[in-house]
């Protein structure tokens, strides 16, 4: 083999580097906008890191199809089924554990170690979160008393479509503490990610799509809340929005009276510690209640009911 420049085995000087071209995800693909715009993402220090997708209105329309489209089959799986699934995305991270060190390293302006204790703690908030699939039911349900001849049960459900703007600062422990909940309780989710940090969002797609989790549970956009997210929360078909990365009070305002027009759920903006230890707020906020009647009955001769 020759140890020429730039032979097999050679040299690496004089290679051309390959530069990452980061796309969204959306319905399980990476398309790029349609609108063809992209943006700039630069470092903590001002320095360029890629070209990250400028999402439109069109592909915020696209993801609440693809998350609507994905629905029914991620509500009707069983819990103890999605547990094992984000179980498995906590796999896949563990595994690109340098990658994401790297990217939230770059995007946060932290040391390698502390950017390594902030995706440790994130890929540990998945796990907590996987644990919680099959136990929320035993905490927000349960048997009613009632004055009467019945059974009267009460069992949490999905919301459904939830656009979840993810917090702009932390880039990777915040997006993780507000999807993982999200997705943990059935429902599905249309995320704009952080636009300052949003290389770990659209890194998390690739982790996810090779995860087991079905395309469209999880859909990510890059790009502008403020231009997307009017759209989001009048959207008729989505319904919940957590405003966690709204960018200011009057952006949240503005979501918040949007979302009344089809009751939508909403998440109001907050401010908020992610390295603190989450409790179950961020799963009973998208959670509905069903409660069903039944007639009790008899047993034998005796009269006594069940």
């Amino acid at each position: 083999m020759s140890d020429g420049k730039g032979s097999i085995g050679g040299s690496a000087a004089g290679r051309l580097s390959v530069f990452k071209t980061y796309k969204l995800y959306v319905g399980g693909k990476f398309p790029r906008s349609e609108s063809g715009r992209v943006y700039e993402v630069t470092d903590s220090k001002g320095k360029w890191l890629a070209n990250a997708p400028l999402s439109s209105r069109k592909d915020a329309r696209d993801a609440v199809v693809a998350a609507r489209k994905a629905f029914g089959g991620w509500a009707g799986a069983t819990a103890y089924n999605r547990g094992q699934i984000l179980y498995r995305v906590a796999e896949m991270l563990e595994g690109r554990r340098e990658q994401f060190v790297r990217e939230v390293a770059e995007a946060e302006g932290l040391s390698k170690s502390k950017a390594a204790a902030v995706v440790e703690a994130a890929i540990d908030r998945w796990v907590w979160y996987a644990g919680w699939t099959d136990k929320i039911a035993q905490v927000t349900g349960g048997a009613n008393p009632v004055a009467g001849p019945y059974f009267n049960l009460s069992t949490p459900e999905p919301t459904g479509v939830v656009t979840v703007l993810a917090p702009q600062d932390s880039s990777f422990l915040g997006l993780v503490s507000v999807i993982a909940p999200v997705i943990a309780t059935g429902n599905t989710a249309v995320v704009v990610a952080s636009e300052r940090y949003p290389l770990p969002a659209l890194s998390l797609g690739e982790v996810l799509a090779t995860s087991d989790l079905p395309g469209g549970v999880v859909n990510i956009l890059s790009g502008k809340a403020s231009e997307m997210g009017p759209h989001l929360a009048a959207h008729q078909d989505v319904n919940a929005i957590d405003l966690t990365g709204a960018a200011d009070d009057d952006l949240a305002r503005e979501l918040e009276i949007a979302a009344a027009d089809n009751l939508k759920r909403v998440l109001r903006r907050r401010t908020e510690d992610f390295a603190d230890s989450p409790g179950t707020d961020r799963m009973t906020a998208f959670l509905e209640t069903k409660t069903v009647w039944h007639p009790t009955g008899s047993l034998g001769a005796s009269g006594s009911s069940y």
